[in-house]
């Protein structure tokens, strides 16, 4: 009786553990969510959203997810993880295995409007390069983009 109490306790820990394993990263269907909203608040009021994402408010970022929002030339207009890219011209950015991710995304953006796009970047919680897929949504005349990583 004392073995499978001791059991029962193993294994409610293990699986909660996995639960929050599960909760500290977002999810896709969060990076969805997280472009929706971009998108209706910067149809309300783009120059308040771009800098609301780079301000890193809690409306745009949420443990390992962040808003991004392009030009259509592939200037970074907002970054919710990093405002020192804001303003930069990253078209030709490449991830480790020479995708042009940022050209690319511009072209689906162009061709598809709503898209989810794999490559690879620089986790914020690891600092370790990761493979990503992100959500995008052209909107106007910009990109906004908000991804999650595979682990």
């Amino acid at each position: 009786m004392k073995n499978t109490i001791v059991l029962v306790s193993i294994l409610a820990v293990c699986f909660s553990a996995s639960a929050f394993a599960q909760e500290k990263f977002a999810t896709k269907k969060e990076a969805e969510a997280m472009v929706v909203k971009t998108v209706a608040a910067l149809k309300a009021n783009q120059a308040k959203t771009l800098e609301e994402i780079t301000a890193k408010d809690p409306k745009y970022i949420d443990r390992d997810l962040y808003a991004v929002v392009y030009d259509m030339s592939g200037k970074v207009l907002a970054h919710g993880a990093n405002s020192k890219m804001v303003g930069k011209d990253l078209i030709d950015l490449k991830d480790p295995d020479g995708k042009e991710f940022v050209k690319e995304r511009v072209e689906l953006a162009n061709s598809k409007g709503k898209f989810w796009q794999e490559y690879k970047f620089t986790d914020p919680e690891t600092r370790r390069m990761l493979p990503k897929e992100a959500y995008c949504e052209k909107a106007g005349n910009a990109v906004v983009c908000a991804g999650v990583y595979k682990r």
